[in-house]
């Protein structure tokens, strides 16, 4: 067969009209795969396998179309199907409508899916207006080690992490307490995602044994859950540092944003070259974060190790500095306690004055301890320089300047803490105090509603509750509030004062009785303090007020602006005492 003859045969045996309407109809059939099936959540592995199958079809068709043709009596092969009468054939008609069909349907496809994509495009725009793409949470890394007291390996090397990334310029970076909450992974990382405010998680495990480790790391699209990458570490001990860099650097990379410079974060500030040193530091830090006094003496002891260890650890000093200033306000052993805080601090900045731990520490312990404001608002803005990311110096600050009076700039720092660490009690806890100070008592309730949630066993995670219902005259919820108190010292407090807004005398007095029988061991003279200025006892107020002075009670930092004092304010004593304490005479 020459090549005309055969260009003929193709014509006569609609191969060509074959061609044209598979052509058509597969374009049509690729619209709407690519169209219906995103919907139905379809990989889009599995949607390109159909679209190849399709491709690969055309020869098919052509070949079927050669050898064979659709006759009134069936499919026949086309030799048969020429040797019929031509009356008994089938006019050759149907692909015209075939073609019309599916380029009509390709058409519309195209331009719902133009539609479509442009939506698809403006929501993820308004999505992204409310993510930040640069941001990022630390899960815990899992403990594949084995043992479960090598959990303290494991939670340590993911706050490390936390910290070495949060030195990264223009990352919004999830704080620990957090991050922490989803530990056990019940729930799918774009839910994660969403409840932190992030595109990106960082995941993970860690398997320690003797002085080797292993650490496998994931960076992953919260969104989809899909891996942006996957590195795995095996190193010793003494390198682990070095891993972290490695990690903080491969993440910086992946989101196209930049390492601070090596000053922010000097090595030496830190780390130490000494693995058991290091590892009795995360044992100590294990224990600090859990705040209660038996947990605090555990962790001085391992911060005590370390030390031995690494006289020059830093971040060592800086945390067990931490450690003595709350357990000195726990306890009342304030003359004990705080000037091994204060030395603790000052000896961490000593050695390493760029590291923002210390900064914060030395500038909380200021506050709390020595009660020299500018001093320690100095420090701890220097921590936040140095570590912008970091939700303790932001909640820090808030909790310093709201005491000066300066409410707009503590709520700012507040709702930064927040922003940082969303699910933090301790963030949360702070916000609410901020606003009930300023007097927005709606959201202070709300605020505090939330911190309670997050932790309903904490002490004190009614007082606000309490406090505020006292504020508007709701004695019964004030009374419903301080019954769910889990902590019987606070659960006193509140008790008094729910009961005198309820108009209930007796009861009040009953109450005011039980927390002063108390007062002494734990430390409860401010509370008392409030108790009586609200029922409009000046002298009685005035004394506990002294008792809490010669106490360094930390209550005695919210003199100026706590709102159960109002009616002490215009009493010379009053301004004396705000004085002796150091804060401004006025808000």
């Amino acid at each position: 067969m020459n090549p005309r003859n055969f260009f003929s045969e193709l014509k006569r045996r609609n191969v060509y009209k074959v061609a044209v309407a598979y052509i058509v109809a597969g374009w049509a059939l690729s619209q709407g795969i690519a169209q219906v099936l995103p919907v139905f959540d379809v990989p889009n592995w599995a949607i390109r396998v159909i679209v190849l199958l399709i491709v690969l079809g055309l020869p098919v068709a052509l070949v079927l179309a050669w050898a064979f043709e659709i006759t009134p009596q069936g499919i026949k092969r086309t030799e048969t199907a020429d040797a019929m009468p031509q009356a008994g054939r089938q006019k050759k008609k149907a692909w015209i409508y075939v073609v019309v069909l599916g380029a009509v349907v390709s058409i519309g496809l195209f331009f719902l899916g133009r539609y479509t994509a442009g939506n698809a495009a403006a929501r993820n725009s308004e999505a992204a207006a409310g993510l930040p793409q640069k941001s990022i949470a630390v899960l815990p890394l899992i403990n594949e080690s084995g043992d479960p007291k090598d959990e303290y390996f494991s939670d340590g090397l993911s706050e490390e992490l936390i910290a070495a990334l949060a030195q990264i310029s223009g990352l919004k970076v999830i704080g620990r307490s957090s991050s922490f909450r989803f530990k056990d992974r019940k729930e799918e990382l774009r839910t994660i995602g969403e409840k932190l405010g992030v595109s990106t998680l960082l995941d993970g495990t860690v398997r320690k044994q003797g002085d080797q480790v292993r650490i496998v790391a994931e960076l992953v699209n919260a969104a989809d859950g899909i891996q942006l990458w996957t590195r795995t570490f095996d190193r010793q001990l003494k390198d682990i540092f070095a891993v972290q860099e490695e990690i903080a650097r491969a993440v910086a990379e992946s989101l196209k944003v930049t390492l601070l410079g090596s000053d922010s974060r000097p090595a030496q500030a830190s780390s130490t070259d000494n693995a058991e040193a290091h590892n009795a530091y995360l044992q100590g830090h294990f224990y600090l974060v859990r705040r209660n006094v038996e947990d605090f003496r555990k962790a001085i002891e391992y911060y005590d190790q370390a030390i031995q260890l690494d006289p020059n650890y830093a971040l060592a000093y800086a945390e067990r500095g931490e450690a003595w200033a709350f357990m000195g306000d726990f306890t009342g052993q304030r003359p004990t306690a705080y000037p091994k805080a204060r030395a603790d601090a000052e000896k961490a900045v000593a050695i390493a004055p760029a590291l923002a731990e210390a900064r914060a520490a030395l500038g909380w312990v200021l506050c709390l301890t020595d009660w020299k404001f500018a001093e320690g608002l100095a420090e701890l803005k220097r921590a936040k320089e140095l570590s912008p990311a970091n939700p303790t110096a932001n909640d820090l600050l808030a909790r310093i300047i709201v005491y000066l009076g300066r409410f707009d700039e503590a709520e700012r720092q507040a709702r930064e803490a927040v922003e940082l660490d969303p699910l933090s009690t301790v963030t949360q806890g702070n916000l609410a105090r901020v606003l009930f100070y300023a007097g927005k008592l709606d959201e202070a309730d709300s605020v505090a509603r939330k911190a309670a949630e997050l932790q309903p066993a904490g002490a004190g995670s009614h007082r606000f509750q309490v406090l505020i219902a006292a504020q508007r005259g709701d004695g019964e919820t004030a009374l419903h509030e301080a019954q769910l108190e889990p902590d019987p010292g606070f659960r006193r407090f509140e008790l008094a004062v729910a009961h005198y807004v309820r108009g209930d005398r007796a009861a009040a007095d009953a109450a005011l009785a039980d927390l002063i029988a108390k007062a002494a061991r734990e430390g409860f003279a401010y509370q008392i303090a409030e108790v009586y200025a609200l029922r409009g006892e000046k002298d009685k107020a005035f004394e506990w007020l002294q008792t809490a002075l010669d106490d360094r009670d930390a209550g005695m930092l919210g003199l100026l602006t706590d709102p159960l004092l109002r009616g002490l304010r215009d009493d010379p004593r009053y301004k004396n005492l705000v004085a002796k304490v150091g804060l401004p005479t006025t808000p």
